[in-house]
């Protein structure tokens, strides 16, 4: 039997492929607004602030995904109401909420009797471990995503290029801005089962970076080109996960450096374009 046909023989990494195909279209559509709109780092924010809520559900018995989600959502929209009261206001919240989440989180689940978990898997995840759960909840959120952006679209485009401009043109910034948030904090927890906390950064930076490399004068464009290098992104870190025996996630994200580095190292011989809506 070829190595191929024993990664599809069995069921958990059909589920992880799946899972990863799933990620890579959430990491490609919402990274790209995350990159435009310059919100990498309200992105690790919530993230991290999401783990206040999974260690306190894990203390009480309940299922964390639950308390991650609340948190998170809570978090976003915390930081959505903030924008206007300035960067360094904003900036100073989201250090509170990357520091306090972790902080608490690990304080709850230091606190609960018994076998405490291996919190590797939270801060780097494997996507080898997700169940079928994981896979419909990303397929969810997925087609929501994809329904509101095709709805929205003129909106969300308009608030991640100019707030200014797109509000003297009638466009409700805010709760576009709140929308586009609360999403990126919901694929932000679902994403933790695929790379974990630490490297789930990677899936919204490197495809959309790259596509802003590639195709950069059509914002549709990007977004198709974001989706599709996450996909060559996970499959490709899947697969040399599987061949070369490593941890998955960082063999995914090390993959996406390698695709980014040749895309800009070509870039630099052949020139760039330039971004336009």
């Amino acid at each position: 039997m070829t190595e191929l046909a024993l990664f599809f023989s069995y069921d958990f990494t059909r589920l992880a492929l799946l899972a990863g195909l799933l990620a890579s279209v959430l990491g490609g559509v919402l990274g790209t607004f995350v990159v435009v709109k310059r919100l990498v780092f309200i992105t690790g924010g919530i993230s991290h602030a999401a783990f206040a809520g999974l260690g306190f559900c894990y203390w009480l018995g309940v299922d964390p995904l639950i308390g991650a989600v609340v948190v998170a959502v809570l978090a976003a929209l915390l930081l959505g109401w903030v924008s206007d009261a300035g960067t360094r206001s904003q900036d100073a919240l989201i250090g509170v909420l990357w520091a306090g989440g972790m902080a608490i989180g690990i304080l709850f689940i230091h606190m609960t009797p018994g076998y405490a978990p291996n919190l590797m898997t939270y801060l780097f995840g494997d996507i080898l471990t997700v169940v079928p759960r994981d896979v419909v909840l990303l397929a969810v959120l997925t087609t929501v995503t994809l329904g509101l952006l095709f709805v929205l679209h003129r909106g969300l485009v308009a608030v991640a290029f100019d707030e200014t401009f797109a509000r003297v043109q009638g466009v409700p910034v805010r709760a576009l801005t709140l929308l586009l948030l609360v999403l990126v904090a919901l694929a932000v927890i679902l994403l933790i089962q695929v790379v974990g906390i630490v490297l789930l950064l990677a899936l919204f930076t490197l495809p959309p970076m790259i596509a802003l490399l590639l195709v950069a004068r059509s914002f549709g464009l990007v977004l198709l080109v974001a989706v599709l290098t996450g996909l060559l992104m996970t499959t490709g870190g899947l697969a040399a996960s599987w061949t070369m025996d490593l941890p998955t996630g960082p063999a995914i994200v090390l993959t996406g450096i390698v695709l980014g580095l040749v895309v800009w190292g070509t870039k630099k011989v052949f020139g760039q374009g330039r971004l336009s809506d």
